[in-house]
């Protein structure tokens, strides 16, 4: 049974989408948990009356994404589930997506699976995984290096994030839930995954499991689209924005290797930084 977890806020046309997009799975053992966090543009009205199969928490408008997400997995835990899939809704899934899940989750029953993105308006790979090199602080895009042939199957990754991330029930027991405190919004999918893969879980992207995207959707996007002092300032210091310096730096002091930690931090700083007018 695969428990999916889906945190909204708003934005019911995604989530309609979205959830049209579930019911035509050919993998039929999941059930859907949305944790609505307070919208006020119908989306309660809409999952009451057109979704009934859905399980709808009710949040106050302060769960942000980690909160809501943690949610519905103690939702899954308490009904005794054997997978939590952490979904956003501006996501939609092809008819075999959960098939191809669950398949290669049964090979590596132990392992986190990450869901290849491909943005819904062009139909090209955005993104199938990374892993980081504290030694140079760099994140190596295995879209840059993989060969078309060689986009099939599972590839090992260092973190992942939770725009579509398969979690073996039994691996909150050994990491714990998403840390809502730290990372109440950014960052939390990166910490959890690098987390889990430090203390020695496998970690792949599925490359068979293309899981379609909005990459306009983002929350730091309105940031990026028009540049003002004040999405600036959001951009580097706001709860959306994508160059959050407190989350960045969070992260690298719990994960990075002490001897890294003053480059990771100086050259992280440098890029958020100058990135935003650079870009």
């Amino acid at each position: 049974m695969i428990y999916i977890v889906i945190p909204v806020f708003n934005r019911k046309h995604f989530t309609q989408a979205c959830l049209d997009s579930l019911r035509k799975q050919t993998y039929k053992d999941f059930k859907v948990v949305v944790v609505d966090d307070g919208s006020s543009d119908g989306t309660g009205e809409m999952l009451a009356h057109d979704y009934p199969e859905v399980i709808t928490i009710k949040g106050d408008g302060n769960l942000w994404w980690t909160a809501a997400t943690n949610l519905g997995i103690k939702k899954a835990q308490e009904d005794k589930a054997d997978y939590v899939l952490t979904l956003n809704n501006d996501t939609l899934a092809p008819e075999n997506y959960l098939e191809k899940m669950y398949y290669w989750a049964q090979q590596k029953p132990n392992a986190l699976l990450g869901s290849l993105g491909i943005d819904s308006d062009t139909g090209k790979a955005v993104y199938g995984g990374e892993n980081l090199d504290w030694r140079t602080n760099k994140y190596y895009h295995l879209l840059n290096t993989l060969k078309p042939e060689q986009q099939v199957g599972l590839h090992a990754v260092t973190h992942y994030p939770g725009r579509g991330l398969l979690i073996p029930i039994h691996v909150f027991d050994t990491v714990g839930l998403f840390d809502e405190k730290v990372f109440p919004h950014y960052f939390a999918d990166y910490d959890f995954t690098y987390a889990a893969y430090a203390k020695g879980f496998e970690l792949y992207c599925n490359y068979d499991a293309p899981l379609m995207t909005y990459p306009e959707a983002s929350g730091d996007h309105a940031n990026r689209r028009k540049k003002t002092l004040k999405n600036y300032y959001n951009h580097l210091f706001g709860m959306r924005g994508g160059a959050n310096l407190k989350d960045y730096t969070n992260f690298v002091m719990r994960h990075c290797p002490n001897k890294y930690k003053p480059f990771a931090l100086a050259d992280g700083y440098f890029r958020r930084i100058f990135g935003y007018i650079i870009k």
